[in-house]
């Protein structure tokens, strides 16, 4: 019964790591459109302001990569169904 508790345990844990990826995707599109914003306001400092997007796309992006490693790594390799099998053996 515990053990079941501990792969249910596991699977809501990677849920909520991959629902990561859904606010980061927000966000992503929350950085194009202030972009888009600023190159319309301002066309001569486009470059600058393209510059900083790909900088903080890339940032952002790497928060969706962690969940989705944190995920697989909940659903393929649980540390925790480990040592509840050490404790319980």
């Amino acid at each position: 019964m515990e053990l079941a508790i501990v792969f249910a345990a596991g699977q809501i844990a990677a849920a909520l790591a991959l629902l990561n990826g859904i606010f980061t995707a927000n966000g992503q599109g929350q950085i194009g459109a202030a972009t888009i914003e600023a190159i319309a306001r301002q066309p001569e400092a486009a470059g600058s302001v393209r510059t900083t997007m790909f900088l903080t796309l890339g940032i952002a992006e790497t928060s969706a990569i962690y969940g989705i490693v944190f995920a697989i790594l909940l659903l393929y390799a649980n540390p925790l169904i480990a040592m509840y099998l050490a404790m319980a053996g």
